[in-house]
């Protein structure tokens, strides 16, 4: 477990200076665009009021209230979002050729520390899995801040006040990367993380038969997403619903553990018999 612990630091440490700009990008973009927003109603609101004579009642009812449902509906917010998912999804495939194809070809020295080979796959998985978690974590504080910075910026007749759960729920698209409760957020992230496993593994069939592995690894992305999601396809064809959705989730939750079960498995085979040193 240790070795563990050193491995997932070691990687994290490899793609951290990437990390920090992601964050950075995320914050300034956001409250940057909070304050453009912001100026913007307010210069507005003024203007109506000072120049056409309506009261804040009037711009209010014309215009609607400033809240961060605005901003969370421009690219201000979501393109360093949608940057930060990009980079992630990239670091999928570059913690593994950047070791194959970099100087020196330093994933054999990895292979070949005193530790389970299948340390390595699982101390690259759970890096990723871990600064997801931190730009989740990094936006739900953004959310508060921000709500903060309007509340500097606009005067509270012209003022949505949202919690950051009130901001998620109006968002479809957030509810995605910001789950509302705890069993959501298993089982998001929980697909998330098998997803990784199945990537991590056709990585390695590539790895291991080069050209006839891109087939290898191709096929098994194929079965393993039609494994997990086999009841619900099931259904479609049969047209008949056989299943209640309780019972269906259970199923799905079933499958998704034997899937990325198999997945390590595999990936362990493969490190310790078809990929040598």
């Amino acid at each position: 477990m240790n070795r563990l612990l050193k491995l997932t630091n070691f990687e994290i440490g490899r793609f951290f200076k990437l990390y920090i700009v992601l964050i950075a990008v995320t914050i300034l973009s956001q409250i940057i665009g909070l304050v453009v927003l912001s100026n913007g109603y307010m210069n507005n609101a003024n203007y109506a009021m000072f120049e056409e004579g309506l009261s804040a009642q009037q711009f209010v009812s014309n215009n609607g209230e400033m809240s961060l449902l605005v901003l969370s509906r421009t690219l201000w917010f979501f393109a360093p979002i949608a940057l930060g998912a990009i980079a992630l999804l990239f670091n999928i495939f570059f913690v593994w050729y950047r070791d194959w194809f970099g100087k020196n070809t330093f994933i054999y020295r990895l292979l070949m520390l005193p530790t389970a080979r299948l340390n390595v796959y699982l101390a690259k998985a759970a890096s990723i899995f871990l600064m997801v978690l931190g730009l989740v974590a990094t936006q739900l504080v953004l959310l508060v801040v921000e709500g903060i910075i309007l509340k500097w910026m606009v005067s509270q007749e012209f003022r949505l006040d949202l919690t950051p759960g009130e901001v998620i729920t109006g968002v479809r698209e957030l509810i995605i990367i910001l789950p509302t409760s705890f069993i959501d957020f298993l089982l998001f992230y929980g697909i998330g993380l098998m997803a990784v496993f199945i990537l991590f593994t056709a990585i390695l069939f590539e790895r291991s038969y080069r050209i006839k592995g891109i087939l290898f690894g191709g096929g098994y992305i194929v079965l393993a997403v039609g494994i997990f999601l086999s009841p619900i396809i099931v259904q479609e064809i049969l047209e008949t619903n056989y299943l209640y959705p309780l019972e269906i989730l259970i199923v799905e939750i079933i499958l998704g553990l034997i899937v990325t079960a198999a997945s390590i498995w595999v990936a362990n085979y493969l490190l310790t018999k078809r990929i040598t040193v």
